[in-house]
């Protein structure tokens, strides 16, 4: 039996690195999947293409989330679509650091958007979706930085950050109506970005963490998998840290 036969699930940001797997895992048990892509046109369209193998509804939006009007509108689009929505994962983000002293208000004002109130816009308009329906779960994607911090990054900290505290005070406002909400905290996950990376950056990195290695996307994904399905009915209001021990 696959864990998430049945299921509708929307991933935002889903064309590459960590969205992109959490997509493909969960066609692979079951789901159907509707994505999220912005700029990365190409990448969406063939993402529909090859989750289509696994025999799943499946469908690719091209969605802005941080503006409230489009998230309404994706949701909308979605229940048409699919007939209704089991599952989000609010995936989408960016980053553009640099120190606090050289940060300018629109990097500042583009995070925050971006990664923070995108959670707000998709959540809000996915969550009368699922009041209706009287159940659901929501997986809303922080960062460890989000928990501890880290110097240059006060802009991603702060809205990742903010999706803990969001996500907390969701899991009390809907947990009544059997609706879960919880976080998933990434640690160092190997993706594109990181692929560029000097290699003994990064094997540094690797050095300070317990498990000695960095995550692959792979790892987020299960944990996704995991907060997705029924395995997880008794669990809301958690932040679970897949970074092999570096908090």
């Amino acid at each position: 039996m696959k864990l998430l036969a049945g299921k509708t699930a929307l991933i935002t940001g889903a064309s590459k690195g960590i969205g992109r797997k959490i997509a493909e895992v969960f066609a692979q048990q079951g789901a159907n999947v509707a994505f999220t892509y912005l700029s990365s046109v190409e990448k969406g369209q063939a993402l529909e293409q090859e989750l289509q193998a696994f025999g799943t509804q499946v469908k690719g939006y091209r969605s802005d989330a941080s503006k409230f009007d489009e998230a309404e509108e994706l949701i909308n689009a979605i229940v048409a679509d699919f007939g209704t929505l089991d599952i989000v994962v609010n995936n989408a983000g960016i980053t553009k650091d640099g120190l606090l002293m050289r940060m300018t208000e629109e990097n500042w004002d583009d995070v925050i958007n971006i990664n923070l109130k995108s959670v707000f816009n998709v959540s809000k308009a996915a969550s009368k979706v699922m009041m209706k329906n009287r159940k659901g779960s929501i997986i809303n994607m922080s960062s460890v930085v989000g928990v501890q911090g880290n110097a240059g990054q006060a802009n991603y900290a702060a809205s990742k950050a903010g999706i803990i505290g969001f996500s907390k005070s969701l899991a009390k406002e809907l947990g009544s109506r059997n609706i879960r909400t919880n976080v998933i905290a990434p640690g160092f996950i190997r993706t594109e970005m990181t692929d560029v990376l000097d290699p003994k950056v990064v094997a540094g990195w690797e050095a300070n963490i317990p498990l000695k290695r960095a995550g692959e996307p792979e790892d987020v994904a299960n944990a996704c998998l995991f907060l997705a399905s029924d395995l997880s009915s008794y669990v809301t209001g958690q932040v679970i840290s897949v970074c092999g021990g570096m908090l």
